[in-house]
């Protein structure tokens, strides 16, 4: 009799609770990592999410990056600065400034894009290193890819 309603009670659970995959996956984030592993310290973290910025304009997809322990862009070269850079292979990218903080060392960067209407499937995110001057992109300087922030229709 006791197995009986252990077995009543472990179907139950099963069929009333959503699988994972019936479940939203937004807002969701991600750790980015360095390309280059002797940046031991350097992390960072993306955030997405949806937004609601104009009512009653429809809800828009936002990218944001906060980044720590970077070096100082010029290490690397003729660059003064980070961006953010997210895209969806061979089919859009968006690319957004990353803004230091106060702190003399190691400054934090973070920014943010809030305009995004593509369904967010197999997205890269990437810190990038950026002349502000010429506005050319650098290369990526922490990585990740966000495979599981699909949304459910």
């Amino acid at each position: 009799m006791k197995k009986l309603i252990l077995i009543m009670f472990l179907a139950i659970i099963v069929t009333a609770y959503p699988t994972e995959t019936d479940a939203s996956k937004m807002p969701c984030s991600l750790i980015l990592e360095p390309i280059d592993k002797n940046l031991k310290n350097a992390k960072g973290v993306g955030l997405v999410y949806k937004v609601q910025l104009n009512p009653p304009s429809f809800a828009r997809t936002n990218i944001s990056i906060l980044a720590v322990h970077l070096p100082d862009p010029s290490s690397f070269g003729n660059y003064d600065g980070y961006e953010g850079f997210s895209s969806i292979p061979n089919e859009i990218s968006w690319q957004f400034k990353l803004y230091p903080t106060p702190e003399q060392d190691s400054p934090t960067w973070a920014g943010r894009f809030d305009l995004i209407t593509a369904e967010m499937r197999n997205v890269k995110v990437e810190v990038r290193l950026f002349n502000s001057k010429t506005k050319k992109l650098g290369p990526a300087v922490l990585y990740g890819n966000l495979k599981s922030c699909e949304e459910k229709d």
